[in-house]
């Protein structure tokens, strides 16, 4: 049986130079040379994809910090456990960004490296024997800033922040809590009853943890309601903290507050459905942009922290 077949031959073709092209010459990479300074290499990266919205973003940040919007950074605590507090601390001290956000991890974390300069237990050894998340000085620390704290009418992480400084621990200087309270940086955390492993030991107040964590998401609120032409980014939180930014921007704008244009940013190791949704999608949606980079921590915060502070 004979098949009807295309005629290629009456194809109509265009010129090339004529057809749209999304790379040029001008958007390749450079090559480097030894002992080129960070602004050589920030601007020998391909102006393409990922790289781009990396300078856009960056662009923004500095935008926001020269005319004092906010920029408020959420951040899971594995951005503390791949050592990148002096980072976020320093951003903190020269007023680029103007709030945290931590997840009751977070707030561990913290804590052990202000304690003992170390943190990050075998969690898959430790479960073996039940004594994962049984450090005593852990819990008893936090629970009892938190404890204290809930009595003073104050937030989880203003409470913990408060009590490194006051204990004076050996390495509070790498705490991103202390150095909030001292530099008054709003830090707050925002927690999952169950999740962390305060939770465990019987110095835990259900009332005080919950009471705190809401006070911070109160204070939140005022964080995200100073969004508009500012910058929130988010950082290697999947779950808790784009649930609490997503509410924060609804209560803020049903309080009345102008946040209709921002950027937000989502940095995580893959991408991920909330992240996307709530940092990056809905509340950008009458005015913005979001940008979602994938790669891992410990590499692309000292990128974006160092770009930033070469542009400031």
């Amino acid at each position: 049986m004979k098949r009807e077949r295309a005629d290629l031959t009456k194809i109509k073709t265009i010129p090339l130079n004529a057809r749209k092209c999304k790379v040029a010459v001008s958007n390749f990479a450079k090559p480097g040379k030894k002992g080129e300074t960070f602004s050589e290499f920030y601007d020998s990266l391909p102006d393409v994809l990922a790289s781009q919205n990396l300078r856009l973003l960056v662009d923004k940040v500095v935008k926001a910090y020269s005319a004092k919007k906010m920029v408020v950074l959420m951040m899971g605590a594995h951005v503390i456990k791949c050592g990148l507090s002096p980072l976020v601390i320093d951003l903190m001290k020269r007023g680029v960004i103007k709030a945290v956000a931590l997840n009751g991890a977070g707030v561990i974390h913290d804590t052990e490296i202000a304690m003992i300069g170390r943190t990050s237990e075998d969690v898959g050894e430790g479960i073996l024997d039940g004594s994962f998340g049984m450090a005593k000085e852990t819990a008893s620390f936090i629970n009892g800033a938190i404890n204290d704290g809930f009595k003073k009418g104050l937030g989880y992480g203003e409470s913990v922040g408060a009590a490194i400084c006051e204990a004076k621990l050996p390495h509070k200087n790498f705490s991103i809590l202390a150095n909030g309270y001292e530099l008054n940086v709003p830090v707050t955390a925002h927690v999952a009853i169950g999740t962390d492993i305060i939770h465990q030991h019987p110095s835990a107040s259900g009332e005080a943890i919950g009471a705190g964590s809401l006070l911070d998401f109160k204070n939140f609120i005022c964080s995200v309601g100073n969004l508009e032409d500012g910058v929130a980014i988010n950082f290697g939180s999947a779950v808790i903290l784009p649930e609490v930014f997503l509410k924060a921007i609804t209560v803020a704008r049903n309080l009345g507050h102008k946040v209709d244009t921002l950027t937000t940013a989502n940095f995580d190791m893959i991408s991920q459905y909330r992240p996307y949704q709530n940092i990056l999608s809905r509340p950008t949606s009458s005015g913005g942009r979001g940008y979602n980079i994938i790669g891992h921590h410990e590499i692309m915060f000292p990128l974006l922290y160092h770009s930033i502070i070469e542009k400031i």
